[in-house]
């Protein structure tokens, strides 16, 4: 990764960030490398200690790299966000309890997600050029990636006032506040780390050390103490607006800039850390009940968008400076329901490929994606899904995949698809499909796979479109055992259910079987509606009297085809096709070559198929829902 460089040198473990034109802003990969690579180091016996620092004279780190938190959260997305701060949450933890020293070189700014990547480990090093802060209250957010681990350490008041200011720290106070162990002239720092490398101990340190220029904290201290005293936000103004004093003047100048609710809870984080003993993990399990919520309740995005993207630097705080109700914060810092920030080592996500990203593949291979698995796709008509890496052919889609995932038309261009990936694909891997074809061809592909060494799932699915976007699909899964447990993950990101019906075959089995049923009762169903009409039954009444007797159905309940009637379906959006008519047709037609291979006896099936024949080829049925038959029937009489 060309924005950050990991590697081993010496006895050192090296992690440096490379992205000086963006002051070596994190971004959500550099997160994860990092973690991977202190996991990798760990147990390693070569590496002694590890070393972090940075690219350019400006800045170790000034940040994360909140561009694509905005992108997303501002479209609806807050997935991304929340993502972005647990795991990144659990990288700062690791290197807060890194059982090896952890040597950091802090030059120019470092804020914010730097503060989490440079000031937890057990030797953080400025020089001149160091500024350090925690600006977070400006942008609608709070000091986290545990930041207020360590303002609640730092000396008595000191953490209110840098939390709450944003201000900066020179080195002295940086060593003052506790963001900091050791001064360092920069102009001794390559020799520094050369020795760390040489030698994989840092006790060697103090011969570089010297003493800090001075600061401004120490003599302000006196003062910060009596004006950051308060119990709440409107304590601490109150305090600022009684002081006739120019740095009371100054600090309720920066207080007024910043997110009203951010700097409420920020106090209120602060006090309940020094409720015992500080802990790292504390720190983050509080920060991440606020972050986790900061998009859809909070300020962080307005904050975003007058400082990053309009840079009016107006935003239109939710509160006013003196108007954050208790309740208000209470909310942000309650317990998540559902939601864990762990600590514990991640496993990364599976490598896909996704062949076919069309109506149903596209939403699926999202799902995957928002989940941390690592997709790459390909569809012959050139689309594309946000944060999937393009392939320019199916065979280079697969190539290195853990699983295989195909979204296709038929069995015809599943089988050549198959021709292609299967030689590409790695030994153990699954190639799952997730098409509707014929029983035969899902069994061919599956030979096929196994004789090359690979896993095979055939899994259609149930659900349309809506439950792709939603994944709440159910699954009806052919296949081994084995490839089976590897893909449940998946299907439990894609759907609501996953049913393994046998071996090889049975899902499409099971999905034509299931949509010749439905496909059937749907026709009943529009058929007794248009009875009911001749025979001058209200609607509402056949809805409420067969929907809960003996004429119930999946067709009638649920996907009901008449118009106001019942749940929401696409018979109140004109027919426009939640599942198309054509659709339907193919399983069916499906389903009578199956059921003419087995020597099946199928009337019902078969007059099925011919109605939904004529339907889509004869009488206009193509591109409207298969639940058109309803006007179809209105139209016809008898004869």
């Amino acid at each position: 990764m060309t924005d950050i460089h990991i590697r081993t040198e010496g006895h050192a473990g090296r992690i440096t960030l490379n992205r000086p034109k963006a002051l070596n802003a994190l971004t959500y990969d550099m997160c994860l490398a990092i973690e991977d690579a202190l996991w990798a180091w760990r147990d390693s016996n070569d590496v002694q200690l590890i070393l972090i620092d940075a690219i350019g004279d400006k800045a170790f780190c000034a940040g994360g790299d909140i561009a694509e938190m905005y992108a997303t959260g501002t479209a609806g997305d807050f997935a991304f966000g929340q993502r972005f701060w647990r795991d990144e949450y659990r990288m700062n933890a690791l290197i807060a309890e890194y059982p090896k020293p952890v040597v950091s070189f802090l030059q120019g700014f470092t804020m914010g997600g730097g503060v989490g990547v440079g000031c937890h480990g057990s030797h953080r090093i400025v020089g001149e050029r160091s500024k350090i802060a925690m600006p977070e209250c400006g942008i609608g957010l709070i000091p986290d990636v545990g930041g207020s681990y360590l303002l609640a350490k730092a000396p008595r008041r000191l953490g209110e006032y840098l939390g709450l200011t944003g201000a900066r720290m020179g080195p002295a106070d940086a060593l003052l506040a506790g963001f900091a162990d050791l001064f360092i002239p920069e102009t001794h720092w390559e020799a520094a780390k050369s020795v760390l490398i040489d030698s994989g101990d840092p006790s060697v340190l103090p011969t570089f050390t010297q003493s800090a220029p001075d600061g401004t904290l120490a003599e302000q201290q006196p003062q910060i103490d009596q004006l950051f005293a308060g119990e709440a936000l409107r304590d601490v103004l109150n305090a600022l607006q009684r002081d006739e004093d120019d740095f009371a003047a100054s600090a309720l100048k920066a207080l007024s800039r910043n997110a009203p609710l951010s700097m409420a809870c920020s106090l209120e984080i602060l006090h309940r850390l020094r409720q015992g003993t500080p802990t790292i993990r504390k720190a983050l399990e509080l920060e991440y009940r606020f972050t986790h919520r900061a998009m859809e309740h909070g300020d962080f995005l307005e904050g975003i968008r007058a400082a990053i993207i309009d840079k009016d630097r107006q935003p239109k705080w939710q509160h006013d400076l003196d108007g954050v109700p208790a309740i208000d914060m209470s909310r942000m810092l309650q317990p998540l329901r559902g939601v864990r920030l762990s600590f514990e080592r991640k496993e990364r996500g599976m490598k896909i490929a996704f062949i076919g990203l069309g109506n149903m593949g596209g939403p699926m291979a999202t799902n995957l994606i928002k989940a941390g698995h690592d997709l790459t796709g390909f569809d012959v008509a050139g689309t594309s899904v946000d944060g999937a890496t393009p392939a320019a052919s199916a065979a280079e889609a697969a190539k290195g995949a853990d699983v295989v995932i195909t979204m296709l038309p038929n069995g015809a261009i599943l089988r050549s698809v198959a021709d292609e990936v299967i030689p590409a694909m790695a030994p153990g891997a699954v190639l799952l499909d997730c098409s509707t074809v014929d029983v035969e061809s899902a069994r061919a592909v599956a030979d096929q796979a196994a004789a090359a060494g690979l896993g095979a799932l055939d899994a259609p699915v149930s659900g349309g479109v809506g439950g792709a976007a939603a994944g709440t699909l159910t699954f009806m899964v052919g296949g081994t055992e084995e490839a089976f447990a590897k893909a449940k993950p998946l299907f439990d990101i894609m759907g609501q259910k996953a049913v393994h019906c046998g071996a090889a075959g049975s899902g499409q089995a099971a999905k034509i079987c299931n949509n010749m049923i439905l496909g059937v009762t749907m026709i009943a169903t529009c058929e007794a509606f248009a009875l009911a009409d001749k025979l001058g039954l209200a609607r509402e009444a056949m809805f409420d009297v067969v929907s809960t007797s003996s004429g119930a159905s999946w067709s009638m309940n649920t996907y009901c085809p008449a118009p106001g009637v019942g749940p929401t379906s696409p018979a109140d959006n004109d027919y426009q096709p939640g599942f198309a008519a054509e659709l339907m047709l193919k399983d069916l037609g499906l389903s009578q070559e199956a059921a003419e291979a087995v020597d099946a006896d199928t009337p019902l099936g078969k007059a099925a198929h011919d109605l939904y024949r004529h339907f889509v080829e004869d009488e206009g049925g193509k591109g409207r829902d298969f639940s058109a038959m309803l006007p179809r029937f209105e139209s016809r009489s008898r004869s």
